[in-house]
């Protein structure tokens, strides 16, 4: 049986474990840059198997939160060429999150203060933080069918961008009521296009998207992340979630992707808040299969050992233990997380959590 410490192949990637660290926005990029601050944290993290970085915009208009990272422009690549290198350095693999974040934002982050783009005109209800507090989220416009190839454009210019920082692979954020996830809705997609209606329109921009990045890059180190029942961000549960997950399953298997990344229940939150049943969609795809959501040590090793999924992403559990892989291989016991410097701020709760003593 395989064991939750054994290597794994994952698309083009050799893996020393299954243990993936899962994206974390932690909103301390000044400038949409990361800084040296992001280097340390990233390096501190490189014993898991794969880092998946934080979400990174793919263009300008896909930010939603104050301080977070962009991976479109020179400067952006720049920075984060010194974070995959030093995660390199310690013998580590690390992809970028590539993040539009659709209706989830505010004004104050759009382009000459336009407002944001979604597949519908319907606000989210919710709040972000910006440099003026909170701000309830503004209304969206929904994007022209004439628009969508440029929203394709701007995942792949970013998957070049992700490329030439060194990275060694791309995950897709369609997770969470994000861009894509509002697309895949039926409770959130209003649209009468080729991109609205039946489920194979909804999952039209996924395939499409993919598509293009697996021509771009390769299909060995494009991966992909759903949640096919978090309510998170005002995402209202789909009509036929598993109709509608198990069709885009079906759809990307031809691509060979090299992973799915799934988020099994709410977003870091129940686990059972919905039915779905995630070995069918499993089994529908075929490849590589990341498990995500509250995963303590005996289920992500009795999860493995049982062939229910190929790997395991932590989450809240990297930020407070950076030798996670270590002590989860010793049974050691797991730092508690502090949730007052979850986002923003400098390195306290950020690259001061101690390791195991050698």
């Amino acid at each position: 049986m395989p064991s939750l410490f054994d290597p794994v192949q994952i698309g083009d990637l050799q893996l020393a474990n299954r243990i993936v660290m899962a994206p974390l926005t932690r909103s301390r990029s000044r400038g949409l840059l990361p800084g040296d601050m992001a280097v340390e944290y990233y390096r501190q993290r490189a014993s898991a198997g794969l880092i998946i970085s934080e979400g990174a915009q793919v263009v300008a208009a896909g930010q939603g939160y104050l301080d977070t990272p962009g991976i479109h422009t020179p400067e952006q690549v720049a920075a984060w060429r010194q974070v995959t290198d030093a995660v390199h350095a310690e013998g580590g693999k690390i992809a970028v999150q590539l993040w539009h974040v659709g209706r989830v934002s505010h004004q104050v982050f759009q382009p000459n203060g336009a407002a944001p783009v979604s597949s519908t005109s319907k606000p989210a209800n919710g709040k972000t933080f910006t440099n003026d507090g909170l701000l309830p989220l503004s209304a969206p416009r929904a994007l022209a069918t004439e628009e969508i190839p440029g929203v394709i454009a701007g995942f792949v210019h970013a998957a070049h961008c992700a490329m030439e920082a060194g990275f060694d692979a791309v995950e897709v954020h369609g997770a969470n009521g994000y861009l894509i996830d509002q697309f895949l809705r039926d409770s959130i997609n209003d649209r009468t296009d080729r991109y609205g209606g039946p489920i194979e329109n909804r999952a039209r921009l996924l395939v499409e998207l993919m598509t293009a990045i697996v021509a771009a890059i390769g299909p060995g180190r494009t991966g992909l992340r759903l949640s096919p029942v978090t309510p998170v961000n005002d995402a209202g549960q789909d009509s036929e979630a598993q109709a509608l997950f198990n069709h885009v399953a079906e759809q990307l298997a031809p691509l060979k992707l090299a992973f799915l990344h799934i988020i099994e229940g709410q977003t870091g939150g129940a686990r059972d808040v919905a039915p779905f049943d995630y070995q069918a969609m499993r089994q529908r795809f075929g490849g590589a299969w990341i498990a995500n959501n509250g995963y303590t040590r005996e289920m992500a090793l009795k999860a493995v050992a049982e062939g229910q999924a190929d790997a395991i992403s932590f989450g809240r559990d990297f930020i407070s233990n950076p030798d996670l892989v270590r002590r989860l291989r010793l049974n050691a016991p797991l730092q508690p997380l502090d949730r007052a410097t979850l986002y923003g701020g400098g390195p306290a709760g950020y690259t001061d959590y101690p390791t195991l003593a050698a």
